[in-house]
Order: C-alpha cells, then structure tokens, then sequence
C-alpha cells in the first residue's frame, strides 16, 4: 500500500535534501547485495499486495473523494503506478528505492577507490564512526566475532532508510510526475518510506535474522522452548504471550517507519495549504530529524532483539 497525498490549490513542497551517508569499506560489495535484496523483496511484496490494496481504496465512494477533491488535499490510498513491464507494476515509491540503491553503490565503490594508508578527512570519519559503531556492537552482544557478522545488516538497514527518507526532500521529489489522465498528477518519485511495501519488506529480512540467528545460536528445539513451554499451565501461557509479541514485531517494525515518514508527509502538505511560506520551513528540519531518528531506531531494535534472540532463557534470568 502506498498513501498520496497531492496539493491542489499549492505546489508540492520541495525541501533541502540532507544526506548523511557513509559507507563499510571492508564490507562495500556486502552491503550492496543488502541493499539489493532489500529493494527486490519490497518489490515483490508490492506484486502481491499492492493490486489488492488498489481494488481497495477504489472502493472508496465517490462522494468521499469528492469532498477531498473540494478540500484542496487529495489523498489516494492505493500505489501509484508509473509503468509496468511484462505485467509487473513499477511504482515511484519503487524507482525511489533503485535510486536509493544507486547512490550507496556508487558511494560504496567511488569511496573504496580513494582509500589511503594515510587517511584524508572524510577517510577518517568514516573510520572513526564506524569503529564507534563496531565497538557498541560488541558491547551489546558481548563478542566482537558476533558483532562482525551482524555489522553489514545492521549498517545496510541504517544507511538505506537514512538515504531513503533524507532523499525525499530533495526538490522535484513529489512534485516532478506525469498526468494521471483524470486531471491528476501522479508523481514520478515518493518517499520509499511512505511505501508500507518496503518497510514490511524490511520487517520480514529483520524479522527472520532474528529468528534465524536464535535457532543457530541456541539450537532449535531451545531456542522454541521459549515460546511452547509445556511445563507447567503459568509457563505455557507465558510462551504463547511470547511467541505473540514476537510476531508482532512485523508490525510494530513496520507501521512505525511508515507512519512516521507519511505523517510527516501529511504535516507538512497541511502545513504548506494553510501557511504555505512560513510554517513549512521549520516542520521540514523536523521532519529531516525524524529521518535520522527513524533509521537509528530500526537498526538498534534489529540489533537489540538479536541479542535477546541469542541470549540463554536460563542465563538471562
């Protein structure tokens, strides 16, 4: 599902694009087949939800559009399909994301070809934070050959939902489209965010590394004692609790990225149709943080539920 929401009577905002990017040098080809497999899997959920999800919203009755229609803000609750090949529908919320791909590749492989036995600044830098990050990592899981190995995923999923979210207030992004042929603008890039394809495509690959991890880590037959635990009435409720808030991580994982990025959205549209040359400049910074924030908070919960996920029941207690 994707969430539009167009302008009519005001032109699309178009922000100051902040892109704080920074790349893995010893693991650049690594986090680029990440990053690939991250966007062809939101494309994959988009071939299976999204057509669904559009008989859906054009469900909606017409009187209902109307009146957004007449309230100067449309909002259109189904993906928004540019073109297709063979079949398949490419949305801009998925051209956002092969875009966001492009440009970590591109800085992964134009980085990796100044590297320097004496480094210059942005050399440095990134050296700097990545050891600060590395170091963290194995504070939290207490091995540094356990955080080596999580270090890819954990930085691919930070720096692809940073880009992601930091590139969609570049200008042009959300006002640049085509005619939809009712009158309508269809935008030719959206937020990848704003796109509930992509972020349940990044709560699945977060969702089964953890589950994963704790199968490897434990065994399989422990590492499920936690959650089918037929010892006694008390524990086998607590299990099934477990087991329930495990699966709810999907969606909590995913809704959070994605309400965040589209009420910011939503805001600022409103914003701009009310006070358009005022109020829209400081909700933009904010929303600029929130992309960071946002990012920040999907890798360390990815992290975080790795660690619980490896953890002995028996010594956590």
């Amino acid at each position: 599902m994707q969430i539009r929401v167009l302008l009519q009577e005001h032109p699309p905002y178009a922000g100051e694009g902040v892109l704080c990017l920074v790349v893995c040098t010893s693991s650049a080809k690594l986090v680029s087949i990440m990053v690939g497999v991250l966007a062809q899997a939101g494309s994959f959920l988009h071939m299976l939800l999204g057509g669904s999800v559009a008989r859906a919203a054009e469900e909606v009755p017409h009187a209902a559009e109307e009146a957004a229609h007449g309230s100067g803000i449309h909002v259109v609750l189904k993906a928004e399909e540019v073109f297709n090949v063979l079949g398949f529908p490419i949305t801009n919320s998925l051209l956002m994301t092969w875009i966001t791909m492009a440009v970590l590749i591109i800085f992964a492989l134009l980085f990796r070809r100044k590297l320097a036995m004496i480094p210059g600044k942005l050399q440095a830098g990134v050296e700097w934070l990545f050891e600060g990050i590395m170091n963290y990592m194995t504070e939290i899981l207490e091995s540094e050959k356990l955080a080596r190995r999580f270090f890819p995923l954990i930085m691919t999923i930070f720096l692809f939902v940073l880009v992601a979210n930091e590139l969609a207030f570049l200008p042009g992004i959300g006002s640049i489209g085509v005619d939809n042929g009712h009158g309508g603008l269809t935008p030719l890039l959206r937020a990848p965010s704003a796109d509930l394809n992509l972020t349940l495509a990044l709560a699945i690959i977060s969702f089964l590394t953890i589950e994963i991890a704790g199968v490897v880590a434990l065994g399989f037959f422990k590492y499920w004692g936690r959650y089918v635990n037929f010892t006694s009435p008390v524990n086998f409720v607590v299990g099934i609790i477990e087991l329930l808030s495990n699966v709810g991580r999907l969606i909590s994982f995913s809704f959070r990225l994605f309400g965040n990025v589209f009420a910011g959205e939503v805001m600022i549209v409103v914003a701009m149709f009310f006070v358009a040359y005022l109020l829209p400049v400081p909700l933009m910074a904010f929303e600029v943080f929130v992309g960071f924030i946002q990012a920040v908070v999907f890798a360390m919960l990815t992290l975080f539920f790795i660690k619980l996920s490896i953890t002995d029941p028996h010594e956590s207690h």
